[in-house]
């Protein structure tokens, strides 16, 4: 039963991209459209997958100003478990890859999101300088997954310097999603996926922050997200 969960579920995002790119088209590269999909895609995932995502701290998502946002990426569905908690005027950082993805590839594409190539790490900080200027200057916020790669699971890895050179470029907050670890399992005969927990930190400020401060503010942001991790109990 929890296969034919997932499948219904994945089954439904090319179908709500297809719907969605008449929004996208008739206004391409703004970013609400990201937030509208998101929340749609994740609603809808959750509701087939049987899952409960208790959220805390959703408060301190900052709403009327630019944001740089960091997450533990754990399996692809973690679009199902945070795709609901984009802030307005969002982008996301992608892959080069998603482009070819049917359906999804160009939503990711018309929705102005970043895409990197993660073979060339110099390439992708200077992308993400020059994300900062489109933060500062029409507004934007920036989602971004900084380990690069998923855990499934296993606990939080490194991150990449590209989002905390962005979010010290535009001097944006940070903050930070941290999500419980989980490992797919289901719950019962149901198949009901196992809840996944979330809590959203307070922002960390960068404002007055240079590019010799990073290595501090990455560390600092790591150890706040790995306790929180610890500390969370899905359910």
């Amino acid at each position: 039963m929890g296969l034919i969960r997932k499948f219904l579920a994945w089954l439904t995002v090319p179908v709500i991209c297809l719907l969605a790119l008449v929004v996208y088209v008739a206004r391409p590269f703004n970013p609400d459209n990201n937030r509208l999909l998101g929340w749609a895609v994740a609603r809808v995932g959750r509701f087939f997958l049987g899952m409960e995502r208790p959220l805390e701290g959703a408060d301190h998502m900052p709403q009327d100003r630019p944001v740089v946002v960091i997450a533990n990426h754990q399996h692809n569905d973690d679009l199902f478990v945070m795709g609901d908690l984009l802030p307005p005027r969002t982008v996301t950082v992608g892959k080069a890859s998603l482009i070819w993805v049917p359906f999804f590839g160009q939503v990711f594409w018309l929705g102005g999101n970043v895409i990197l190539n993660r073979g060339r790490s110099h390439k992708a900080i200077a992308v993400m300088q020059a994300t900062s200027e489109a933060i500062r200057r029409d507004r934007k916020s920036l989602w971004v997954f900084p380990e690069g790669t998923r855990s499934r699971g296993r606990g939080l890895q490194s991150f990449k310097k590209g989002a905390f050179h962005a979010a010290v470029a535009a001097g944006a907050p940070i903050t930070m999603v941290c999500a419980s670890q989980y490992h797919d399992r289901t719950l019962g005969w149901s198949g009901r996926r196992e809840p996944v927990a979330i809590r959203i930190l307070p922002p960390v400020e960068t404002a007055g922050l240079t590019v010799e401060d990073i290595p501090q503010l990455m560390a600092q942001c790591h150890q706040q997200m790995e306790t929180a991790i610890a500390s969370l109990a899905p359910g």
